[in-house]
């Protein structure tokens, strides 16, 4: 069966072509790693069906935090330390969905500021 479907799916130098597009995807990705006690931001969610933060614009923010790492689990999760306003999300974390945070903590807009009605989204209060 296997020599029958290799005439499908298979075609001349696949696998030197596999190889190629191997080595030039690991030259764009980065190895991203935080230890524990490290201030990480979280990326808002863009999908529908998950906690929002309002609408995904052009001026909204694209990560909240900073959020302190408590642990590492396996290779590419972390565990965080939310505050009780995020309670409805997972607490732990791919690390796709975390930045380390380059900033100083005063400088930092602090999840307090932030007003969020039931859903998650955000809400304006005029002036």
């Amino acid at each position: 069966m296997y020599q029958d479907m290799k005439k499908l799916y298979w075609w001349p130098n696949m696998k030197a072509d596999i190889a190629t597009y191997k080595s030039y995807a690991d030259l764009k990705r980065k190895p991203i790693e935080f230890r524990v006690g490290d201030k990480v931001m979280l990326k808002v969610s863009p999908w529908k069906g998950v906690v929002r933060f309002g609408k995904r614009g052009k001026l909204n923010s694209r990560y909240v935090g900073p959020f302190k790492v408590l642990e590492r689990i396996g290779d590419v999760a972390y565990k965080l330390d939310l505050p009780k306003k995020l309670s409805r999300v997972h607490n732990t974390l791919h690390v796709s969905n975390l930045k380390k945070c380059h900033a100083d903590e005063p400088l930092a807009v602090p999840l307090d500021g932030l007003h969020l009605d039931d859903k998650f989204h955000f809400v304006e209060k005029p002036i």
